[in-house]
């Protein structure tokens, strides 16, 4: 993506921050300390990934085996809940576990398994975090999430540089689209937003990106280094009330 100079002020504008995994740099992905690292950070949000294991419990872990994280070849599908917690060292947590972990911010379930669909919207109802979670993913899983509750909050996950067909639109009626941000220019941004969708990008990890996508009007920013975004967004995290 071509460099975009910020305009005097870029940033001062609420753009939602989305911790992607957590913080990954600061604790092992999609784990419960890197969920709470985002949140003391200052993340808004907080983006994780759902699978189903052999049992049908949905879990949080992006990939289809364990070999990047654990160096282990099993596939997540073919374990049963306790077993992967057992491969794990108790690190991959329960959908339920993490809602609970990032109860104060907003969450957004990604699914690479489309088939975890209808179980996710289930457990964030169960979990009484249906009011605080939004859904991304491509159009099989995105279509899952929009049958299982017609009321969902969904960001339709694009990168490619042709635009969503109307009729996936209609099918997924999305609120956001989010595109892979090295596709994102200021005429696609307006284009977007003139067709009356909420703009996301995922993952731009260095300062200037971030700012050239604030620059272009994008509204929400899901990025490894949510610290380096709450900078950029002149934000600064919680923490415990001064006195004079």
């Amino acid at each position: 993506m071509a460099a975009v100079s910020a305009p005097e002020g870029a940033g001062t504008a609420r753009v939602t921050a989305v911790a992607h995994r957590g913080a990954p740099y600061v604790a092992r992905e999609n784990t419960l300390p890197s969920f709470a690292a985002a949140v003391a950070a200052g993340a808004d949000a907080v983006e994780l990934d759902v699978r189903l294991t052999r049992d049908g419990v949905p879990v949080v872990v992006h990939d289809r085996t364990l070999e990047r994280l654990w160096e282990r070849p099993e596939e997540v599908g073919a374990l049963t809940s306790d077993r992967l917690r057992e491969l794990t060292g108790g690190e991959v947590p329960t959908l339920a576990e993490a809602l609970a972990a990032t109860a104060a911010v907003r969450t957004l379930v990604d699914l690479p398994d489309p088939a975890a669909a209808s179980t996710a919207v289930r457990a964030a109802r169960e979990a009484g975090a249906a009011d605080r979670v939004y859904y991304c993913g491509g159009p099989v899983a995105m279509r899952g999430v929009r049958a299982a509750d017609g009321d969902a909050e969904i960001a339709l996950t694009w990168s490619r540089t042709a635009p969503p067909r109307a009729t996936l639109l209609a099918d997924v009626r999305p609120r956001w689209l989010n595109f892979r941000f090295t596709l994102l220019t200021p005429e696609l941004v307006d284009r977007a937003r003139a067709d009356g969708y909420r703009v996301s990008a995922w993952t731009p990890d260095t300062g200037r990106n971030m700012r050239a996508l604030v620059a272009m009007g994008v509204e929400s920013v899901t990025t490894n280094r949510v610290d380096a975004l709450c900078r950029v967004l002149r934000r600064t995290p919680p923490g415990p009330a001064r006195t004079r």
